[in-house]
């Protein structure tokens, strides 16, 4: 990476919407940030690579993962100054971490493992496999769901992460998390 990234600091909760494509990360944030009345971040990769799918017709390479880390770091810092008590980020370094890992044969990029470890956040909310996946032009992993499910959740547990596993329908999933996030602001 050209740049040294930085993450700002902040006494605001952060909070990491995490796990496998097609579980429901970006309606539980949009959700989560619409009942905290505070901000979400969304998928910086998701924007990048669908320009790059609709204008090439290419797929992620491991050239557009730091990339992807550093526009997804700037999103995440320009919307924790507007955030109110918690700011919900769908994605961040750490799923780019596992992305690569699952995706190029074990392989991460040095700079994406340094930052997956420098990055702070409060919590992860690890999002089940128990929901029908969806398909769009750049999920391609239906049959590898709990693989990859496994493969994030033992990253979480490697790096000493809190976190809470959040499963069934979308209700019931944002219900959970509210529980866990009020109990989080509790003690903050």
């Amino acid at each position: 990476m050209e740049k040294d990234l930085r993450q700002l600091p902040s006494h605001i909760l952060r909070v990491v919407l995490y796990g496998p494509e097609s579980t429901g990360k970006t309606s539980l944030a949009k959700a989560l940030a619409k009942h905290y009345q505070t901000q979400w971040v969304e998928e910086y990769a998701r924007e990048y690579l669908q320009k790059k799918w609709e204008e090439q017709k290419a797929v992620c390479t491991l050239e557009d993962l730091p990339i992807i880390v550093e526009g997804q770091l700037e999103s995440e810092n320009q919307k924790l100054a507007k955030a109110h008590q918690v700011l919900f980020c769908d994605t961040n370094v750490m799923v780019t971490k596992v992305w690569s890992e699952t995706h190029f044969n074990g392989y991460c990029d040095p700079d994406i493992l340094h930052y997956s470890k420098k990055f702070s956040y409060d919590l992860y909310l690890l999002t089940g496999i128990d929901v029908p996946w969806k398909k769009d032009d750049l999920r391609d992993r239906p049959n590898d769901r709990q693989l990859m499910f496994n493969h994030f959740k033992k990253t979480l547990d490697q790096h000493k992460k809190k976190y809470r596993i959040l499963e069934g329908d979308h209700k019931t999933r944002l219900k959970k998390a509210i529980e866990v996030i009020d109990g989080f602001l509790k003690i903050v």
